[in-house]
């Protein structure tokens, strides 16, 4: 084998060790690979600045504010902090630190829809009872609100956790107005004797006083005319004083 075949050969032999070498390296779980060197991972709350080298160990830096990172790594970068978007129905629980990332948790009134392991993504707002309906169970921070129809004889605006009776106007000495329904009660109202015998008895006071208004005036014209002496100028004023008796009599009735 002439030399130059030699050099060949063993070129090609190092570079076959050379790449078997890179994908045997097994380095250690507080180590990361970079090319053929096992380099210390940097610390929880850290990123790598420069890898290590034959001659000196990994550099790390510390991660800047609205970043985190949460174990030992050989990454470059470290990594976003969630943002608890209250327009997505969240809201911070623990916020981030650059040793963990933040955690959110439903708004009051909302419920998570979409979690990972120790936080909420997205949260929506819990349902609204319609009215005719109960809340036969409360939304929470997991679960969306229940809502049942209210039973025959009761009713609910869609707010209450039970359906309440309908008012028996019988029960309570009045007419049924309207009939209550599962949305609403039941409208009571005087019943229709009473109302008659209050109008019957004001139209009876009206009558009584138009009578006696009319006798008043009767009685003073037929002494007007009996009185010899009578001024023709004078009956208006008598006329007048006798309606000022009229409407004093009407005014003590009252």
């Amino acid at each position: 084998m002439t030399l130059r075949a030699s050099v060949t050969v063993a070129s090609f032999l190092i570079l076959v060790m050379k790449i078997f070498s890179g994908h045997c390296l097994t380095c250690h779980r507080s180590e990361y690979v970079i090319g053929n060197e096992c380099c210390p991972k940097c610390l929880p709350g850290s990123r790598v600045k420069t890898d290590c080298t034959e001659f000196r160990s990994t550099s790390c830096l510390a991660c800047l504010d609205g970043t985190y990172m949460n174990q030992p790594n050989g990454r470059k970068y470290c990594l976003s902090c969630t943002n608890c978007k209250t327009g997505s129905g969240l809201r911070i629980k623990t916020s981030c630190r650059t040793t963990s990332d933040a955690v959110c948790e439903p708004l009051d009134g909302f419920y998570c829809v979409d979690s990972t392991e120790n936080s909420c993504v997205r949260a929506t707002k819990h349902r609204s009872c319609e009215p005719g309906q109960y809340v036969s169970s409360k939304g929470t921070a997991s679960s969306d609100t229940l809502c049942s129809r209210c039973p025959d004889g009761t009713f609910s605006d869609g707010t209450l956790t039970l359906c309440r009776p309908h008012t028996q106007c019988e029960s309570q000495n009045l007419q049924l107005i309207k009939a209550g329904n599962a949305a609403a009660d039941a409208e009571c109202g005087e019943k229709s004797s009473n109302r008659t015998r209050t109008l019957v008895g004001a139209i009876v006071f009206v009558v009584f006083i138009l009578i006696l208004g009319a006798v008043l005036f009767l009685l003073y014209e037929r002494k007007w005319n009996r009185n010899p002496n009578k001024d023709p100028g004078s009956k208006s004023k008598s006329n007048e004083l006798l309606l000022r008796r009229i409407h004093k009599s009407f005014d003590r009735l009252n």
